[in-house]
């Protein structure tokens, strides 16, 4: 089975997410996508009184939502948040090996503004001898959507997001350019959308949309 990891902190998991993971399976040939929502990024600070369980929890009613005719693609796998601590992707990567039982390599899934700043993780050498590398391109625009106040504060020597995307033009290692439809919607654009009453239905799978809307996350105003 050819597997693709897909992690980040899914606050909350939104299409762009979904499209990413439909468009490796679609034309990378992956039977399946692991959504991994992280515990504790060690990449930045999160903005959100939402817990690790609940942005889990979003991230499964959508893969179960997704389901057809008994076929499952999408998978939420919680090792990182039943892990705790700092979550580290070459951690995530030889755990799924091992619990998978995998014949043949991993894919790891990252955006380009990731990418950049790959050079940064733990062990990234490590995570590149033992996955495939596929790099996403990325849109950086809110849609004049005012995110001060909504935004993750970057952690130690990492950077925001989009502010150098140069080491893509140098990146050591072999990876695959992802040709996925460019959506300009991110979490932190969502999170202040719902706090500020605007509308986000459609910006998210109707699964995720329920969930935030029983749940009352993120400020939401009724």
């Amino acid at each position: 089975m050819k597997i693709a990891l897909l992690g980040g902190t899914f606050n909350p998991l939104h299409i762009g997410h979904c499209m990413l993971a439909d468009t490796v399976v679609k034309e990378l040939g992956y039977d399946k996508v692991l959504f991994v929502p992280t515990y504790i990024p060690p990449h930045k600070v999160l903005n959100t009184k939402v817990s690790p369980e609940e942005r889990l929890s979003m991230v499964k009613s959508f893969c179960d939502s997704a389901e057809t005719d008994g076929k499952r693609i999408f998978e939420a796998e919680a090792c990182e948040i039943e892990r705790q601590g700092v979550s580290y992707t070459i951690d995530t990567l030889r755990y799924v090996i091992d619990s998978y039982k995998l014949d043949s390599r991993p894919a790891f899934i990252m955006g380009q503004e990731v990418a950049s700043q790959f050079d940064k993780w733990n062990n990234s050498k490590g995570v590149a001898e033992i996955a495939d590398l596929i790099i996403a391109r990325r849109h950086p625009d809110n849609n004049g959507v005012d995110v001060k106040g909504f935004s993750n504060t970057p952690s130690g020597a990492y950077l925001e997001d989009y502010k150098d995307q140069s080491l893509l033009d140098n990146f050591p290692y072999k990876y695959t350019l992802l040709e996925n439809p460019i959506f300009p919607v991110s979490s932190t654009e969502i999170r202040s959308r719902i706090a500020n009453g605007k509308s986000f239905r459609y910006l998210v799978p109707d699964a995720v949309f329920q969930y935030i809307c029983e749940n009352n996350l993120y400020g939401i105003k009724k």
